[in-house]
């Protein structure tokens, strides 16, 4: 037990020297930054658009306060869930058996948050590159389809490549490579023994690298190939080989095989942006067939992409033309009149340079390539495949494709979802689902939705930007339908019920209102209506807090009998006024005392046009009246509900 505890001490001891010689990283480091600090306030908040946002900027996720509070703990103690299941996707730290990750565990405020801590381990939370570096490593192996496109022959073991992967990964490749774009096979040097030259292979692939090096089928010892591997990294100018090679702690080993994957996301990052993205061509739809590419290009591309720019519809063109008469002189038609079938605009589409070994990560991609149809056979010249999505949403497809990356506006959100459910990739799709539920997400009075068009500031805020969200509610909540996103429908209710008053008396809230009972197969008179329920209690759920501390619960439960009105009475100056807490407590809401209401008449408008004393009884008021029109409504479509 003794010797325990003293093995245990050296090794927490040798790791903190690590850590202080600057060789270990800090998983936790301290970070006294503002910018961290406003991080963990808007965590202790609850803020997932703020959040969202620094987390695109870049804040450090997994830093710690200094009193060893990290953003994780901060969010699960609050009882965040979704902020938590935002934090976990971004890649903030819950390893179990570990000081943060036990802690973050036991402080969570309810079993939901626990559970749901707990579902990550270290491999999902820790490294969100995991997938992507899994299937670099996975190429190796792949027989179907057959991506690779050069066979390196050492001694006489051949090995099935990938040019432009070598080429990203090795200066030295890249150079010789490009010499000779159109070599499919390359023999090395004999006196190279091919378990080195695997070994740089699996490093270069981000495979995990083996302990025990020798080969049963090689004579070459681990001397011999450890020296032979130090050689081939030297020549490819690979200089962090050895460093990964020699390392036995295991921390230290994890660590290093991160910043590795990180760097190759570098440089994948650099051949992306260099040879995909700036060899794009831009050339009208009804041409794209005509493109001709040789297998044996610069950038090593074996399939074109193309997608179709979404411009606007060339009906006004036409129009114009057909209203146009034809050339006259003297009152007489001169010349053959214009033609109303050509439209002066063209549709113009968009073709990427392509590597199938990297869209394969798609399902959709790989059945395509495997089958027997003209994608999954090599011809001539490089195959054309158009997708039906925007190029900007492409464009962020092959993102995550080449690279791990997935940032995505939004306003391009909806088309991404639609478009990684049709390939499958359902990292992509939480992605996009993540971007319209958070960024989408609160009851800021500023902002305001693209399906009510421009937004408009208030008066009196005639110089506060007014921020404009480009999304459309009822897109969402038809595509959460039809994708069967349950995240993206509750997001959808809470949206409406924050923004009632919006919707409440339009058609098509009503419409979809009716798309949602009909949703149900066969419904029944006493069944409920989904989304209806779900924007009842979002809408309670929106006025309970100033009702509970008002002191008006049993108006919430529709246990008092009393109106709307009779509230107002309750909390008019002439009753019992409230004592010095109270009147600290609706301070600190933002509540609007009578004289200094905007109405000018000592009072609050309500959405009745009624004027009440103050917030809480126009919140009561508003509250009650839209209850009024949901059933208003529900009788309209001879609904119950």
């Amino acid at each position: 037990m003794v010797l325990h505890k003293g093995e245990l001490e050296a090794q927490l001891h040798n790791e903190h020297q690590l850590i202080k010689s600057g060789v270990l990283r800090d998983e936790n480091p301290l970070d006294q930054s503002e910018v961290f600090n406003d991080f963990l306030l808007a965590c202790r908040r609850g803020d997932l658009r703020q959040c969202q946002e620094m987390i695109s900027a870049g804040v450090n996720i997994n830093g710690k306060d200094q009193f060893d509070y990290t953003p994780l703990i901060v969010a699960s103690l609050c009882g965040h869930y979704e902020l938590v299941q935002l934090l976990l996707e971004s890649g903030a730290l819950a390893e179990r058996n570990t000081f943060q990750g036990e802690r973050c565990i036991y402080n969570a405020l309810n079993d939901r948050i626990r559970n749901l801590l707990l579902s990550y381990d270290f491999s999902k939370s820790a490294d969100p590159l995991q997938p992507w570096s899994s299937h670099i490593t996975s190429l190796l192996t792949m027989k179907t389809p057959k991506t690779a496109d050069i066979t390196l022959i050492a001694a006489s073991d051949s090995f099935e490549l990938h040019k432009f992967i070598l080429a990203a990964r090795s200066p030295y490749f890249r150079r010789k490579l490009l010499d000779a774009s159109d070599n499919t096979f390359w023999k090395l040097p004999p006196a190279i023994p091919s378990a080195a030259f695997w070994l740089v292979i699996q490093y270069l692939y981000l495979s995990d690298l083996p302990q025990d090096l020798t080969d049963s089928r090689s004579t070459a010892t681990e001397e011999d190939i450890l020296t032979s591997a130090d050689k081939i990294s030297k020549q490819l100018e690979l200089d962090r080989l050895w460093d990964s090679l020699l390392t036995t702690d295991r921390r230290l080993a994890r660590q290093r095989y991160q910043d590795e994957v990180n760097r190759a996301q570098q440089q994948m990052d650099a051949f992306f942006r260099e040879n995909v993205l700036d060899h794009k061509m831009i050339v009208d739809s009804n041409k794209v067939g005509e493109i001709r590419w040789r297998h044996d290009n610069a950038i090593f591309a074996d399939c074109l992409l193309a997608a179709e720019e979404q411009g606007e519809e060339d009906s006004q063109d036409e129009d114009e033309e057909t209203a146009a008469p034809a050339p006259r002189h003297n009152g007489i038609p001169v010349g053959p009149a214009p033609d109303h079938n050509i439209s002066k605009k063209t549709r113009r589409s968009v073709v990427y340079p392509v590597h199938k070994a990297m869209l394969v990560r798609s399902p959709y991609f790989e059945t395509m390539f495997s089958s027997s149809f003209k994608e999954g056979q090599v011809g001539e010249h490089l195959h054309v495949i158009t997708l039906d999505c925007p190029p900007g949403v492409l464009e962020i497809v092959l993102s995550y494709l080449y690279t791990g990356k997935s940032d995505c506006p939004l306003e391009l959100a909806l088309d991404l979802l639609y478009t990684a459910d049709m390939l499958f990739l359902d990292k992509l799709k939480t992605k996009a689902v993540q971007v319209i539920s958070t960024l989408g997400s609160g009851n800021n009075n500023l902002l305001v939705d693209r399906t009510h068009g421009a937004a408009t500031a208030e008066p009196g805020e005639e110089n506060e930007k007014v921020e404009v969200e480009p999304i459309n509610i009822y897109d969402v909540t038809n595509a959460a339908w039809e994708l069967n996103v349950q995240r993206l429908e509750e997001f959808a209710a809470r949206y409406l019920a924050y923004r009632l008053e919006d919707y409440i008396d339009e058609p098509e809230f009503a419409e979809l209102i009716k798309q949602s009972a009909g949703r149900l197969k066969s419904r029944q008179e006493t069944d409920t209506i989904v989304l209806l329920d779900d924007v009842r209690y979002y809408l309670s759920e929106r006025f309970r807090l100033r009702f509970e501390d008002a002191g008006l619960e049993e108006f919430m439960d529709g246990k008092d009998t009393a109106n709307a009105g009779d509230v107002a009475d309750v909390l008019s100056p002439q009753g019992e006024g409230p004592d010095e807490e109270e009147v600290a407590l609706s301070g600190s809401l933002g509540v609007t005392k009578p004289e200094d209401a905007e109405s000018g008449e000592g009072g609050v408008a309500t959405l009745d046009g009624e004027v009440a004393e103050d917030e809480f009884a126009s919140d009561a008021i508003n509250y009650q009246v839209l209850l009024d029109k949901i059933d208003t409504m529900l009788e309209n479509l001879n609904l119950d509900a």
